[in-house]
C-alpha cells in the first residue's frame, strides 16, 4: 500500500504562512495526480488543489488562486502546499491525498479520483 504522512500544520495569525507537506511511500506505485482536500467543522469537504505529478501542472479552487501554490519534489515523493496570506476562512483540516489509478478523464479535481488519503493536519488561523 501507499502511505502518505502529512505534516506542517499549526496555529498562525491571519496574514502568515504556512508549508504543509505530505511524503509519499510504500510499494512501488504510479502516482497521476496529488491532490490537496479541507474540511471545516460543520463543511463539507472542500478540493483546495491538485498537482499533476508529471508535467507539475496545477489547479486551484477559486478560494485559495493567488496565495496557495502547490510544488513537488519527485526525487522525494513529496508535494507541498505552500499557504500566504492566510486567513481566519482558511481554519480547517487538510488533507492531501495520491490518485496512483489511472483514469479516463481525470483531472484530479474530485475526491473520488483519489485512493490515498493523508492522516490529516489541523491548521487554525486567528484573527
Amino acid at each position: 500500500q501507499v502511505q502518505l504522512i502529512e505534516s506542517g500544520g499549526g496555529l498562525v495569525q491571519a496574514g502568515n504562512s504556512l508549508r504543509l507537506s505530505c511524503a509519499a511511500s510504500g510499494r512501488t506505485f504510479t502516482v497521476y495526480h496529488m491532490g490537496w482536500f479541507r474540511q471545516a467543522p460543520g463543511k463539507p469537504r472542500e478540493f483546495v488543489g491538485a498537482i499533476n505529478w508529471s508535467d507539475g501542472s496545477t489547479y486551484y479552487a477559486n478560494s485559495v488562486k493567488g496565495r496557495f501554490t502547490i510544488s513537488r519534489d519527485n526525487a522525494k515523493n513529496t508535494a507541498y502546499l505552500q499557504m500566504n496570506n492566510l486567513k481566519p476562512e482558511d481554519t480547517a483540516v487538510y488533507y492531501c491525498a495520491a490518485d496512483t489509478v489511472k483514469g479516463l478523464g481525470y483531472k484530479g479535481l474530485r475526491g473520488e479520483e483519489y485512493d490515498y488519503w493523508g492522516q490529516g493536519t489541523q491548521v487554525t488561523v486567528s484573527a
